[in-house]
């Protein structure tokens, strides 16, 4: 039976880099989603889980194209000797418009710093759910409770077993018409025991770190389109369940434990219940499940990744090596 380690190592082996930031967001929002599509009456926390991180790419879009400045800047040294004319042309025409963009880059730098750098810590947070609980779906499916009891063995690790073993026993009682309704209600309470897990083990850590800005931009940027409504129009939001004044004002944030629950448990939840009960495939949920899956970047996200592209083409940066 493979190890904790190894069930790690084989995600990890599928993922981009970290320093990837939205390719590497697109890739764990896909394996959520990947997760639910193939068992959508079971895996009901991945549903939740896929659509919290396609908004956190949202994010990481945003930070890439804040990044994507640099790109124009080069960092290398002094180049070899026995460079060819051609290249020392290139290198010398790439130093100038370094030289002519660093003090433009360098206080585009000072006023996005903070924002980076909360952006930063919402990129860690997300690799650190997966990194948590990514890899114990991987091991039940391939090797059903059995492998995360022998895997799971130390008593931090025990919330996230027993909403596992909840989650089995939902299963088995699903599959016998008597006991079915008791199957699905454990089920949904296993979902709700892994959000649990991960609301109020994974993330305080994180929401700690951000600075008050983020913590507002944050609570205005926080909310799930599971169904790609045009204006978000009954969709779950946490600006829209406390009020867009109550978070500009700092009295409610979603890196508060108490107000990121509250949200959750009055507002989220129960729109994701209803939905994914009556999950057919074709509905507006299953599509935007699709899509997440076969990673299709958004619009922000292309964008991101042009202006990355741009700006390396304007100093004609070498490629970085694959």
């Amino acid at each position: 039976m493979p190890t904790q380690a190894e069930w790690r190592s084989a995600i990890e082996r599928h993922l981009p880099p970290p320093e990837h930031f939205c390719d590497r967001n697109r890739a764990i929002t896909a394996a959520y989603a990947a997760w639910f599509l193939q068992e959508p009456w079971l895996f009901k926390w991945a549903g939740m889980a896929a659509f919290a991180s396609d908004q956190v790419g949202i994010a990481l879009a945003t930070a890439e194209m804040l990044m994507a400045p640099h790109q124009a800047l080069w960092e290398d040294g002094v180049p070899p000797p026995n460079t060819a004319l051609l290249d020392l042309l290139r290198d010398l025409y790439g130093r100038s418009v370094s030289l002519a963009l660093f003090v433009p880059i360098a206080l585009h730098e000072g006023a996005t710093a903070q924002l980076l750098e909360d952006l930063r810590v919402i990129k860690q947070a997300n690799d650190a759910i997966f990194h948590d609980t990514g890899w114990a779906h991987l091991a039940y499916i391939h090797g059903g409770l059995a492998a995360l009891e022998s895997c799971l063995t130390s008593s931090d690790e025990r919330p996230l077993l027993e909403a596992f073993r909840m989650l089995d026993e939902g299963a088995h009682r699903l599959c016998d018409p008597p006991t079915a309704a008791e199957g699905c209600a454990l089920i949904d309470q296993a979902a709700v025991a892994m959000l649990r897990h991960e609301q109020m083990t994974i993330l305080p850590p994180y929401m700690e770190r951000l600075s008050d800005p983020g913590r507002r931009l944050a609570s205005l940027g926080t909310w799930l389109d599971f169904e790609g409504v045009p204006g978000m129009v009954g969709q779950p939001s946490f600006s829209g369940y406390f009020g867009p004044l109550a978070v500009l004002l700092g009295t409610r944030s979603i890196a508060n434990t108490t107000d990121r629950w509250t949200w959750i448990e009055h507002d989220l939840l129960p729109r994701w219940f209803a939905l994914s009960a009556a999950y057919r495939a074709g509905c507006p949920l299953d599509r935007r499940l699709v899509a997440l899956a076969e990673r299709r970047p958004t619009l922000l996200q292309r964008t991101a990744g042009i202006m990355t592209t741009v700006y390396g083409a304007i100093a004609l940066r070498p490629a970085s090596p694959a």
